[in-house]
């Protein structure tokens, strides 16, 4: 009676097989998630890169119509656009308002490294000025 030890050949090219795909599986499912934690990091920086420039409108800079732009860390490209705010004359009558308000946009592109498609974030906000003061 003899008896067969250990596994045949096809057993092991199974197990090889099984083993393989699951490694395809998992590192494909592992650089998913680098992927999406870089381009997470990008946002954030890009939000925190909007916020800083939209609050430098009217502390830093004049609350005044104008558009300025300029790039950050060489990736990031940046664009700040303010407008006076006019509203509807059916909303209010303009001559008792003692302030005027400026719309402010704040545009931030950038490119993946790869040079693939460019990503774009925008924040809008309405600053405060006194008549007054403007002139």
């Amino acid at each position: 009676m003899d008896k067969q030890h250990g596994f045949s050949l096809l057993e092991i090219l199974i197990a090889f097989s099984i083993l393989a795909i699951s490694l395809g599986i998992l590192l494909k499912i592992f650089s998913a998630g680098v992927n999406t934690a870089a381009v997470a990091e990008d946002y954030t920086v890009a939000v925190q890169l909007g916020e800083s420039l939209m609050v430098r409108a009217g502390v830093e800079t004049p609350l005044q119509a104008g558009e300025v732009s300029g790039r950050d860390n060489d990736k990031y490209a940046w664009r700040v656009v303010v407008a006076p705010y006019r509203f509807s004359p059916d909303d209010v009558d303009v001559s008792l308002i003692k302030t005027e308000l400026f719309k402010v946009d704040v545009v931030i592109s950038w490119d993946d490294e790869d040079g693939g498609n460019g990503r774009q974030l925008e924040l809008t906000t309405l600053k405060v000025r006194n008549k007054a003061v403007a002139s």
